[in-house]
């Protein structure tokens, strides 16, 4: 396994109820590595520039106004096979079919309002990290 890094997103509905600390310490006791991260809030175009890929589907625009509805937290994480833990540490998109412990059963309230997100793959990953992050930050 190599070390790899991903990003992860805090979206607006964890910020808001104030489960940063409770997302930033699983993220830490998983043995994650904290690049760079920052609060922020998105505008209409960044949110719609950063989620391109998902331009032609219906959940484009709703997904979009979510992410601009308040703060998020991004960071750049690195770790031993961090995208596949990242991932797993999140867990499913549909918190209902999420696995326990996971965050996204433990803390998101819907589908859409699902707490956190990451990157998906190694392409993805080296996409979204300078999406947030410019070389001098991580």
């Amino acid at each position: 396994m190599s070390v790899e890094k991903t990003l992860a997103l805090i979206k607006p509905d964890a910020v808001e109820r104030g489960l940063q600390g409770e997302i930033i310490g699983r993220i830490l006791k998983k043995g994650f590595r904290i690049l760079a991260m920052k609060q922020l809030l998105l505008t209409r175009h960044q949110a719609e520039a950063f989620y391109r890929e998902h331009e032609a589907r219906p959940f484009f625009s709703p997904l979009c106004e979510y992410m601009t509805s308040g703060p998020i937290i991004a960071f750049a994480l690195e770790k031993e096979n961090g995208i596949a833990d990242w991932r797993e540490l999140m867990g499913a998109t549909n918190p209902a079919d999420a696995a326990e412990g996971t965050i996204r059963k433990d803390l998101a309230v819907d589908i859409e309002k699902n707490s956190v997100h990451g990157s998906d793959s190694p392409e993805s990953a080296h996409r979204e990290v300078p999406f947030f992050f410019n070389r001098l930050e991580y």
